[in-house]
């Protein structure tokens, strides 16, 4: 019993890899408001963007097909 009990001290107290998740954690809650901003508000531009290109991809596409 007394093993086990220095073992969870030794492991409660072993602070290596703290700083490495920190920065992670940061990077997290900088990503992620970034992240939800541009899916709420930058997809649906990029959306319209690409449909409105392929639109006009299959306009032109008729127009050659037909010789217009």
């Amino acid at each position: 019993m007394r093993s086990l009990k220095n073992l969870m001290l030794r492991v409660h107290s072993d602070e290596r890899g703290a700083v490495s998740l920190e920065t992670i954690l940061i990077i997290g809650a900088i990503a992620l408001p970034i992240l939800i901003f541009l899916l709420k508000y930058g997809w649906p531009k990029i959306r319209n963007y690409f449909d409105q290109g392929i639109q006009d991809l299959e306009t032109e596409r008729t127009n050659v097909t037909t010789g217009s």
